[in-house]
């Protein structure tokens, strides 16, 4: 699978992304084709976030939407109020968002833990033990624990 290969939000039932996000504090905002995602640190076809509104293209890749929602998830409220672009965190945190993308792919209408786990993969993530779905099944216990420990879990 290639880079070019993940799905996108485009592919998807829009309002089962929009339901997913909006039912979590999330909005989203669909950005019209060829123009730059607000919010977007890749730039690109990447998803942005500012303040509780996800930005994404027909094109963004759903693992990317996930992703930043989560990232969203993931923060106190005196993060989000300034959240601009960049959601900061560290590496706990990063593999936190990880883990949760995965949990929320399978509610979404459309898409599977499965795809999340192609789709990263050929998107050019890197795990230790060499794939997505390795690292969520065998070595994500820090992430999990963090998870529980900021009570994030779906």
């Amino acid at each position: 699978m290639s880079e070019d290969s993940v799905m996108s939000v485009g592919e998807l039932p829009l309002h089962g992304l929009r339901q997913l996000l909006q039912s979590r504090g999330l909005q989203l905002s669909l950005v019209a084709d060829g123009e730059a995602i607000p919010g977007s640190y890749w730039g690109e076809r990447e998803a942005g976030l500012i303040g509780d509104t996800l930005y994404v293209r027909a094109d963004t890749p759903v693992h990317s939407a996930l992703h930043e929602a989560c990232h969203y998830l993931c923060m106190d409220e005196s993060r989000r109020a300034a959240l601009h672009t960049d959601a900061g965190g560290d590496d706990v945190e990063e593999a936190a968002v990880c883990y949760l993308q995965a949990l929320l792919a399978e509610r979404l209408d459309g898409y599977s833990r499965e795809r999340l786990f192609a789709d990263m993969d050929a998107w050019g993530y890197h795990f230790r033990l060499g794939s997505t779905q390795a690292w969520f099944e065998q070595d994500s216990d820090d992430a999990r624990a963090w998870l529980l420990a900021h009570d994030r879990l779906p």
